[in-house]
């Protein structure tokens, strides 16, 4: 089994990436995104620590944490927004690593990819055995944004100030994969890939 990090700035069309990959080879896909909302949820690891840390405010009528009260407590304080990646990120890379280690020893998929805008960040170099940048000119992923997402031009140059630099992400990455074109081409390149 092989295992391939996904990463790539906002925009860059790495969901419909791996909806290829998912639908065309053996393989399981883990977004970083899911397991952080999983792992919020009651009786999993991080709901009890991020109750007492933002109080009991954050839950929503069903007592599960309701992202947009929670999110308002950060923004509140941003020392806040520190303390709670400090609870998320470390429970995020565990559930990863114990299911890196959970698909080796089951030994049914060929690849196991994961996706997460930080991984490079989060030193996953480490635990993965390629890295792919996916790859978009600026213009192509503001255009997504906006048509998909409804997104302003000012929260879009707020996210992306927030990512990486396409000379980060090169650095930090072993295979880039150039997704600004028709997806024909994109296809192409993740067939030369992967095989």
């Amino acid at each position: 089994m092989k295992t391939i990090g996904i990463t790539g700035g906002v925009g860059c069309g790495k969901s419909r990436i791996l909806e290829y990959i998912k639908d065309n080879y053996n393989c399981r896909i883990i977004i970083a995104d899911d397991v952080a909302n999983e792992i919020k949820e009651p009786g999993q690891m991080c709901y009890q620590p991020l109750i007492d840390l933002l109080g009991e405010r954050i839950l929503g009528e069903d007592k599960r944490i309701d992202k947009k009260k929670m999110a308002s407590e950060i923004f509140k304080d941003e020392n806040l927004l520190q303390k709670v990646n400090d609870i998320i990120h470390p429970a995020v890379k565990d559930y990863i690593l114990d299911n890196i280690e959970i698909e080796k020893e089951k030994g049914k998929i060929d690849y196991l990819f994961i996706e997460a805008a930080l991984l490079i960040e989060c030193g996953y170099n480490a635990y993965v055995d390629e890295m792919w940048y996916i790859y978009a000119k600026e213009s192509v992923r503001r255009e997504r944004l906006k048509n998909s997402r409804g997104y302003s031009d000012e929260k879009i140059d707020s996210i992306m100030t927030a990512q990486l630099s396409e000379e980060g992400y090169r650095k930090g990455s072993d295979k880039c994969i150039d997704n600004s074109l028709k997806f024909e081409n994109t296809v192409k390149q993740i067939q030369k890939l992967l095989g």
